[in-house]
C-alpha cells in the first residue's frame, strides 16, 4: 500500500503543488527585504563597528596608556607607545590599530578603565590601499570626535546594564 501511495503522490506532483501553494500564500504579502543603501536596519547600542578614541569634554584625550587594550586583544591588532608628561601622567605617543587584524570582539572596549577606546555604530567603511589598513591615533580621535554624540547616547542607553 505504501509504495502505491508514494507512486501516486510522485505521479500527481503533490510536493510541487504544496510548494506552489506555499509560494502563492506569500506572493502578495508585504516584502521584508530592506533596500540597503536607502533603508537601514536598526542597530543596537551595543553594535560593534568601527573603532574610535574618545576625548574628555575639555578636549583632552582619555587614553592613559595603561596598555590593557593592547594586552587583551586576541588578534594583536593594537600597538601602543607611551610617554610620561610633566605632571607625571602617561599619554600615548602612538596608538595604532591594524584593521585587517581586528576581529571587532569588543574586548579592548571592555578592558579600558577610562572608556577611551570604543566601537561605534559605523559599519560602512572600506580601504582602497593596504596602507590604509592601519589607523593611527589621529584618525581614531577624528572618528571619535565625529561620532561623539552617538557614542554618548549609546553609553547612556547601555548604562543600566553595565
Amino acid at each position: 500500500m505504501r509504495p502505491l501511495s508514494e507512486y501516486l503522490q510522485g505521479f500527481l506532483l503533490v510536493e510541487l503543488l504544496r510548494g506552489m501553494r506555499l509560494t502563492g500564500r506569500h506572493l502578495f504579502r508585504r516584502s521584508v527585504t530592506l533596500e540597503f543603501p536607502e533603508e537601514r536596519a536598526p542597530k543596537s547600542p551595543r553594535f560593534r563597528g568601527h573603532l574610535a578614541l574618545r576625548r574628555y569634554p575639555n578636549g583632552e584625550e582619555r587614553c592613559i596608556a595603561c596598555k590593557l587594550c593592547e594586552a587583551v586583544c586576541p588578534a594583536l591588532a593594537i600597538t601602543i607607545d607611551s610617554y610620561q608628561r610633566q605632571d607625571g601622567t602617561r599619554r600615548t605617543s602612538r596608538y595604532d590599530i591594524d584593521m585587517f587584524k581586528c576581529i571587532y570582539c569588543g574586548l579592548c572596549e571592555e578592558s579600558c578603565p577610562v572608556d577611551s577606546i570604543v566601537l561605534t555604530r559605523v559599519d560602512l567603511f572600506h580601504m582602497e590601499d593596504a596602507s590604509e589598513r592601519v589607523i593611527d591615533k589621529q584618525g581614531l580621535l577624528e572618528m571619535g570626535d565625529r561620532h561623539e554624540a552617538q557614542i554618548a547616547a549609546d553609553r547612556a542607553a547601555d548604562a543600566p546594564y553595565r
